[in-house]
């Protein structure tokens, strides 16, 4: 791993998130390498955050989330969707990096050919639709459930950092369909490229759209 991506992802879920906008992760399989290019994150810490699946402690599905910095907490959003985190922090926090939305830079084909399998419409993914959204990014890259705990450098992964002076501006703003508080301010902790075309749109939970916090 690039010692510069390493240390911010010792330093904690805020610094990391924003090291790892611009990175290429890649994941190899019997079908294929699928690489996508990070354009959107989002941060979450321990029991100070109550939006994080940490807050209220350790538990079975989230105990990767209390491990060492640079391992993947995986886990299933409604019982279908897989999502992929990277673990940051000191081990013990439970802080980690939700990995949002992604371009894919390699294997296009064989992450469309994912993205469309089951698929009820009929019409064509757009290249930038690929690995739009967390589910989305994860089918596209081939990840499953089964990765929770693997490192995210190591094999079956691989990551190159983001290439120098290569990212656009880092965006801040809240988290995705996060209910209050922790999808409200202070937690404006959702981190994107902008002008990227795969950064998934914002949608507020719905007791922030009822004004409830």
């Amino acid at each position: 791993m690039n010692q510069d991506l390493h240390g911010a992802l010792r330093e904690g879920p805020l610094p990391a998130a924003d090291a790892l906008l611009g990175a290429v992760l890649s994941r190899t399989s019997p079908e294929g390498t699928v690489s996508i290019r990070l354009t959107e994150v989002e941060a979450y810490a321990g029991s100070d955050d109550p939006g994080s699946h940490g807050f209220r402690g350790r538990t079975a599905r989230n105990s990767t989330m209390f491990g060492p910095a640079g391992h993947l907490y995986a886990y299933r959003i409604y019982g279908i969707h897989t999502c992929l985190n990277v673990v940051a922090g000191e081990a013990g926090i439970s802080s980690a990096v939700l990995l949002r939305a992604g371009e894919v830079v390699d294997g296009v084909e064989l992450a469309r050919a994912r993205r469309s399998e089951g698929r009820r419409s009929a019409a064509p993914l757009r290249d930038h639709e690929l690995a739009r959204g967390p589910g989305n990014l994860v089918t596209a890259l081939g990840a499953m459930i089964g990765d929770d705990g693997a490192r995210f450098d190591a094999d079956p992964f691989a990551l190159e950092p983001p290439a120098p002076n290569a990212r656009r501006a880092v965006v801040r703003g809240l988290r995705v369909g996060v209910g209050a508080p922790g999808g409200a301010h202070p937690f404006d902790w959702r981190l994107w490229l902008d002008g990227e075309a795969s950064v998934s749109r914002y949608i507020a939970h719905r007791s922030l759209r009822a004004g409830r916090h």
